[in-house]
């Protein structure tokens, strides 16, 4: 796994996107704990999608116009579905001191988003191939998986920190909660316009 390859996918990772504006906004609402969960959920989904790519079903995907666009608008419909319940502060995306939901649900909720959204199998079609030389067999494809896993994850614990450590004052400001409620929901909206303008 050469340098390249991990600087690369360091910066796909950090970069704004589904799993990060809702490993993100779970942090801040719920607290740490409730952000490492939101990160697990995403990273399964990449590793789901890995699985995927690697049985060949991402090809199928990818020339399939009908089954791409079926999963692209569920994936803009839950998305949009985000983007209310955040704006009505409702759900595990309330911005207010609360317990923490149930791990499980946390997770699930971060596999559907990543798992909704196909422009994660497309990156492994056409980012990973150009790590990999023609005698390179599955194992490599894999092992290249793995490591855009790993990275996910530890990117995504960063972001959870980051929000967790600002959440005193982000709770105790509510007209600062309600900006930032606002921008999770005009987030998850813009990401389900985006998603809705993908092509295969």
């Amino acid at each position: 796994m050469s340098i390249e390859f991990l600087i690369t996918v360091f910066i796909v990772c950090v970069a704004p996107g589904i799993g990060v504006v809702y490993t993100l906004s779970v942090a801040l609402g719920q607290g740490l704990r409730a952000g490492l969960w939101a990160a697990v959920g995403c990273t399964l989904a990449t590793l789901v999608h890995l699985a995927v790519a690697g049985g060949g079903l991402a090809a199928v995907l990818h020339s399939s116009a009908l089954l791409f666009q079926a999963v692209k608008y569920a994936g803009v419909a839950y998305l949009m579905w985000m983007a209310w319940s955040t704006l009505r502060g409702s759900g595990g995306l309330e911005l207010r001191a609360a317990e923490a939901q149930p791990a499980g649900r946390i997770v699930r909720r971060g596999v559907t988003l990543n798992l909704l959204n196909p422009k994660i199998p497309m990156f492994f079609m056409a980012f990973l191939p150009q790590f990999m030389t023609p005698a390179d067999g599955p194992a490599v494809m894999f092992e290249l998986g793995l490591g855009f896993a790993a990275m996910t994850f530890v990117v995504f614990v960063g972001y959870a920190v980051l929000a967790a450590s600002g959440r005193e004052a982000v709770l105790s400001r509510p007209a600062v909660m309600g900006w930032m409620r606002r921008a999770f929901a005009a987030s998850f909206a813009a990401l389900g316009l985006r998603l809705a303008m993908e092509r295969a």
